[in-house]
């Protein structure tokens, strides 16, 4: 089979070469050579646009001239000293210019390899933009879920949110959004509160004058709904006075300890915390992961 295919190989670059070499010997002939001669002439397989430049600079340096067009008679006369014809040279030329197909991966050009590399990755599709915004959301649900059961996390996180609502804060300083396990739904609900924010900007941007109260106000409006948000900060609220009245009783490592900051975990993971308090808490995890592992070591 393999010797098979080594011959296959062999008689396609045979032939390669050979419809190479008639073409060079038909521009020796001419004085010339058409670009729609060229590329009838060339083989199926050379396609890249840079090797069919590459060829027609070979075929050029030969003393044949390409063109869209014959050339007139002066012309001709002009490089008719250049374009003798010689069979061995012309087989040499074939080879050189078969070449060319085989040296497509060799280029040093770092643009050529650039975009010869871009070329061999598929575009992002809309499916694909999808695939991975739910691994995204998902990895960070699993990652709240984990920190729900560290002692501190939840409770910073309530303080905080106590903290806005006393202080009449933002709750987008806090919150970015929910992770609910269907995003799909929760990209299509948040385009919808985009535009109507935008067209609520925009009739108030025409009514007012836009001083910076309003502006302040506006930005105050933006962000999850505030309902939905209290709703689900008082269930954690909830869990966690269950958990911590569990964990008395039954201790941590029980079935109802562990069930109890499971329904923790489940409330925490819906919640989508702004980047910068994510990072705190993530920091502030991997610091107290550290500190375990150096312990462990060390016993």
């Amino acid at each position: 089979m393999a010797e098979k295919s080594l011959d296959q190989e062999l008689t396609q670059t045979e032939q390669r070469q050979s419809r190479l070499k008639d073409l060079i010997a038909k521009g020796k002939e001419q004085g010339y050579l058409t670009y729609a001669e060229v590329n009838d002439h060339l083989p199926e397989e050379i396609a890249d646009p840079d090797q069919v430049e590459d060829i027609i600079r070979m075929i050029g340096d030969m003393g044949i001239s390409v063109g869209e067009e014959a050339p007139d008679d002066d012309q001709l006369l002009l490089g008719e000293n250049s374009t003798a014809t010689d069979d061995s040279a012309a087989e040499e030329a074939a080879a050189a210019l078969a070449s060319v197909e085989n040296d497509v991966g060799r280029t040093t050009d770092p643009v050529r390899m650039y975009m010869r590399e871009m070329g061999t990755v598929e575009l992002l599709t809309r499916e694909g933009e999808i695939i991975i915004a739910k691994r995204i959301e998902e990895g960070i649900r699993e990652v709240m879920q984990a920190m729900a059961y560290y002692p501190g996390i939840v409770e910073s996180v309530l303080a905080t949110y106590d903290r806005i609502q006393l202080e009449e804060g933002r709750i987008s300083d806090l919150l970015a959004g929910f992770l609910d396990p269907d995003p799909e739904d929760e990209v299509a609900e948040n385009v919808g509160s985009t535009e109507e924010v935008n067209d609520k900007d925009f009739e108030d941007s025409n009514s007012e004058n836009g001083n910076d109260d309003s502006d302040d106000e506006e930005e105050g409006d933006t962000g999850p709904d505030p309902e939905e948000v209290k709703a689900r900060f008082e269930t954690l609220r909830v869990n966690l006075t269950k958990a911590e009245k569990v964990i008395i009783k039954k201790g941590r490592q029980s079935k109802e300890g562990n069930g109890a900051l499971s329904a923790i975990g489940d409330v925490f993971s819906s919640l989508k915390l702004t980047p910068r308090l994510f990072d705190e808490l993530c920091v502030e995890f991997r610091s107290v992961l550290d500190s375990i592992r150096n312990q462990e070591r060390e016993i």
